[in-house]
């Protein structure tokens, strides 16, 4: 209801602060996976303990982040949010959280932190875009179900957390395993495609990756919206009368 609620400029801060902090996530995990001879598995399981950081900027500093709002259905099923206020949010916050991940994607370009120790980070980055440019919508849509419901039930572990480490620990399984298990996060694709074109990506169209961002930001939706936050409001909230 609080999400819901915010007025405009600090959801549109917040909202920026979030694509930054997942962008320094996927920064994190471009930069551990490069190189890497543990093997693909224990490669990945380590990038996504690496991603973690982004949500956990997210939930202990504060920012608005278009896949955790998803769980602003609960509220909205318990009729104590407009469907107005709802698509409101959703559609600021993604807005910002594209200007805070492209924006990141920018100063790491400036920086040339895609070249620190040499040409493999850049290589992985140009891999990491080409791979998800691949994929077809209904793949692209599936993965982005899977990943939110994971990012989701992180954000709702979290209610269970009464320390920074706790949050840590409540945060580190699941969204590991989404990175592991090469799920789609619409935020995180937000920073890693303009990273990738600003590195100099062959190919790369834009309508190419308002396909793959269409896809996953349902999927997103999907999986964050009906598959944690209505169901738990079917099995916990679908009695408590609307105030």
């Amino acid at each position: 209801m609080r999400k819901a609620q915010l007025p405009l400029v600090p959801t549109m801060v917040l909202g920026v602060l979030g694509g930054a902090f997942i962008a320094f996530g996927a920064m994190l995990y471009t930069a551990v996976v490069t190189g890497s001879t543990l093997g693909s598995g224990p490669t990945r399981l380590l990038g996504g303990a690496a991603f973690s950081l982004g949500l956990l900027l997210v939930v202990v500093a504060g920012a608005e982040l278009f896949t955790g709002n998803n769980l602003i259905a609960m509220a909205w099923a318990s009729g104590k949010v407009s469907t107005r206020q709802v698509l409101r949010n959703w559609s600021l916050v993604y807005l910002a959280n594209f200007v805070g991940a492209f924006g990141a994607a920018l100063l790491m370009s400036l920086a040339d932190g895609l070249l620190v120790g040499g040409d493999g980070v850049r290589s992985t980055a140009l891999a990491i875009a080409e791979a998800k440019l691949a994929l077809d919508p209904v793949t692209a849509f599936a993965r982005g179900v899977l990943c939110n419901v994971l990012v989701c039930l992180a954000v709702w572990l979290c209610f269970a957390a009464r320390d920074v480490a706790g949050k840590l620990l409540a945060i580190l399984p699941p969204v590991s395993a989404f990175v592991a298990l090469g799920f789609e996060h619409s935020v995180a694709n937000m920073y890693l495609f303009p990273v990738a074109w600003l590195a100099g990506a062959e190919g790369m169209t834009a309508a190419d990756v308002a396909v793959n961002l269409a896809a996953v930001t349902m999927g997103n939706i999907v999986g964050g919206s009906g598959l944690v936050a209505l169901v738990y409001w079917l099995c916990y909230l679908r009695d408590t009368p609307a105030v």
